[in-house]
């Protein structure tokens, strides 16, 4: 990958933080104060495990949710301030692909409809075009021209997820956030699919924020990967030198329970293990999340939260002990 000072910066999370009410006396920080860039035709991926708002970041970027602090800026400008106008191009701009293929389609809705909606409602193509540029993009995907007319129970997980990487592409986006898209396919489909998203990026020129939390996977798509513990970012670097040196605690965790297929690797392979409760998101104290299963913390962690900061180029980790 191209030296990343090199390349325009597409989109930046600056203090983004988004906080759900759940009592009156109960504020979970799914997102707490994060930063972060991601340039132009690169792949980031974000990683974590589940509910460490992950999923609620790529949501809020996309202004799905309003953020209780901070800003988005793409191209530049903050995507809360735009106009009416300016908010109809980013929507173009900027598309996602979810999670659950089952849930995420209309099942009243023919192939046809679903991948044509969003080119009619940003006047792409005329009705007489719309047929061949619908079957364009379901030969992109795998699909064909016989799939237009049926509807989303007649498919396969993977051949949905498919349907609805076609939708995100129909509108000529610029930048996709991929909301763990191949977690609930088999193992079997995961490949193909990632495969496609690699050719499609290549293609169209897109940029990508990959949001997963299976790291061989993540590792395999991503230029650059960004670890989140519990609504904060614990470190962050290029794809290659995270999986190599791991900095953090919990990234070292992580890695660790990669599975391997060579038994000679597993045994001679050092399996981190933590042991201690997972701090609550709900009402946290400004301290590291990670300091009731961190095997390094001592009393400073406890006191204070580490700010996140770069310990050599392009890598930033936010811990005391490194």
């Amino acid at each position: 990958m191209s030296n990343q000072t090199n390349r325009e910066v597409l989109l930046e999370v600056n203090d983004l933080s988004q906080y759900f009410r759940i009592s009156r006396d109960k504020v979970l920080k799914a997102v707490d104060h994060i930063n972060f860039k991601i340039h132009r035709g690169e792949t980031v991926g974000l990683v974590g495990e589940s509910g460490c708002g992950k999923s609620t970041t790529g949501r809020t970027i996309l202004k799905l949710y309003t953020p209780n602090t901070g800003n988005v800026y793409y191209g530049g400008k903050d995507v809360f301030t735009f106009t009416p106008e300016e908010d109809m191009q980013y929507r173009k701009r900027a598309q996602m692909i979810f999670q659950n293929p089952h849930s995420s389609l209309n099942p009243r809705m023919t192939v046809k409809d679903i991948v044509g909606a969003g080119m009619r409602i940003h006047d792409l193509a005329k009705s007489s075009e719309l047929d061949d540029r619908i079957e364009v993009l379901l030969r992109k995907v795998g699909l064909n021209k016989d799939h237009m007319s049926r509807f989303p129970h007649e498919f396969s997980g993977g051949q949905k997820q498919r349907i609805g990487i076609a939708r995100a592409l129909s509108v000529d986006p610029e930048f996709i956030v991929c909301d763990e898209p191949i977690s609930a396919l088999d193992v079997s489909i995961q490949a193909q699919v990632l495969n496609m998203l690699k050719k499609s990026q290549q293609d169209l020129g897109l940029t990508y924020l990959f949001i997963a939390h299976d790291l061989s996977v993540v590792k395999y798509i991503s230029d650059r990967v960004i670890v989140m513990y519990l609504g904060t970012i614990v470190e962050e670097a290029v794809s290659e030198e995270l999986y190599r040196n791991p900095l953090h605690p919990y990234t070292q965790v992580l890695l660790s329970s990669i599975p391997i297929a060579d038994p000679e690797l597993v045994r001679r392979k050092k399996r981190r293990v933590v042991t201690g409760e997972v701090a609550s998101p709900i009402n946290p104290p400004a301290i590291c999340r990670f300091v009731s299963r961190c095997p390094l913390a001592d009393q400073v962690c406890r006191e204070q939260m580490p700010p996140l900061r770069e310990v050599a180029p392009g890598h930033n980790v936010a811990c005391f002990k490194v």
